[in-house]
């Protein structure tokens, strides 16, 4: 008998993804369609992310795309959830890891989290997944144990170490979603000198935003980005 999805999923926790063992499929021509497997789902599922955003990523959405049911995907990934794992840890599969070194421990870090954010921002609003559940996936973990080791490297204490790479995680998360809105729907953003007039003309209440308004909105995301991870770092050894 062939295993559940729920014995697939199982099973890619502690080994790895299993082969589905799919069948050819019959199209509505009578040719011979690709079978349905769990890298077919998912290669699907990131074209519709790519083209429509992670919002359009349904169950049904992908399953037309396929021409088939929903019913077919569920033999090889058990709901919504498990999908969204496995789109994250395939992009984090994709991640480079350095041996940890503790005298570049600093830049090797902000390299695996700048892999992570670029890895995210291929597909708008796909680090929704991440924020939605605890790393389970074996190819999400490798990168959280990568991230660990280095952070190690640097002399931290392992507590402190284990809440850094937690920390780091939700930034690159958080950071690439309001990225992938902010340029999904650029109709409403306002533009820089848009903003610095809105904040310059604020009323005396505001002392500090109207006199910083050019520090508030200089640097592009990616300084920004970079900076908060070295501001993040640099208290990391001084913590008890």
């Amino acid at each position: 008998m062939s295993p559940t999805p729920e014995q697939r999923r199982a099973a890619r926790h502690q080994f790895g993804a299993v082969p589905s063992g799919a069948g050819p499929r019959r199209g509505p021509s009578r040719g011979t369609k690709k079978p349905i497997t769990v890298d077919l789902i998912l290669d699907t599922a990131f074209d519709i992310v790519a083209r429509e955003g992670f919002e359009a990523l349904t169950m049904r959405r992908v399953a037309t795309a396929l021409e088939t049911g929903p019913s077919s995907l569920y033999a090889h990934v058990v709901n919504k959830e498990d999908l969204d794992e496995l789109l994250i840890g395939r992009l984090c599969s994709e991640i480079e890891l350095p041996e940890p070194d503790p005298a570049a421990w600093r830049e090797q870090i902000i390299s695996v989290c700048t892999q992570l954010r670029e890895q995210y921002q291929r597909f708008p609003g796909i680090s929704r997944a991440a924020l939605a559940s605890a790393p389970a996936n074996t190819d999400t973990l490798r990168v959280g144990e990568g991230m660990f080791a280095i952070l190690l490297a640097s002399g931290a204490e392992p507590q402190t170490a284990a809440w850094t790479v937690d920390a780091l995680n939700l930034y690159v998360t958080a950071h690439s979603l309001e990225v992938s809105l902010i340029h999904g729907d650029k109709a409403w953003v306002a533009g820089r000198d848009e903003l610095m007039a809105r904040l310059t003309g604020l009323p005396d209440s505001f002392p500090n935003t109207r006199r910083y308004a050019a520090e508030l909105t200089s640097g592009s995301t990616a300084d920004r980005f970079t900076f908060t991870l070295n501001l993040m770092l640099d208290g990391l050894n001084s913590q008890g």
